[in-house]
């Protein structure tokens, strides 16, 4: 009996950081369109500051309701493109923290995820605080390959090599 066939096959989850970048965009539909192509899933992460305003509990609690309420609406969007690009619905997560140490426990928690892609910038300012931190020191504290994604990349460009 082979290995496939005594266990079903986990499929590739491809994991996408959520944020504010605009090279998120080449990182999404990268991912999306390799899990198609490899009979995949898309998972999308998105990790929230902590509440500053501490001051008052109750002010605090509903800053945070709120942003959540507002992650989880821009992750509903997302979800419509990945789901339209892949033909999967993708797994969402959504942590409160420090990002890079928040990705990084997710990894780690999750053994469903694959891969992680990330978008970088080419500009002048550098590929990002998190590319940047994944590919020095946090490297060694992540279990699944990184896939970098250009900011520059069209979209057929990237379709071109999925």
């Amino acid at each position: 009996m082979t290995k496939k066939e005594g266990n079903k096959e986990k499929s590739r989850v491809f994991l996408v950081v959520i944020d504010a970048s605009q090279e998120q965009h080449q990182a999404i539909r990268f991912a999306c369109k390799r899990a198609r192509s490899t009979g995949g899933r898309v998972a999308l992460f998105k990790c929230l500051s902590p509440a500053e305003f501490q001051h008052f509990a109750g002010v605090a609690e509903i800053m945070r309701t709120e942003t959540r309420e507002n992650a989880e609406n821009l992750l509903r969007k997302i979800s419509e493109s990945v789901i339209e690009i892949s033909g999967q619905i993708p797994v969402l997560y959504v942590r409160e923290g420090d990002a890079k140490e928040e990705l990084i426990k997710l990894i780690d928690e999750e053994e469903i995820i694959s891969i992680l892609v990330l978008g970088v910038s080419t500009g002048s300012s550098g590929p990002g605080p998190l590319v940047t931190h994944i590919t020095s020191r946090g490297a060694s504290g992540c279990r699944v390959p990184v896939t970098l994604v250009p900011d520059n990349m069209t979209d057929d460009a990237i379709d071109a090599l999925t």
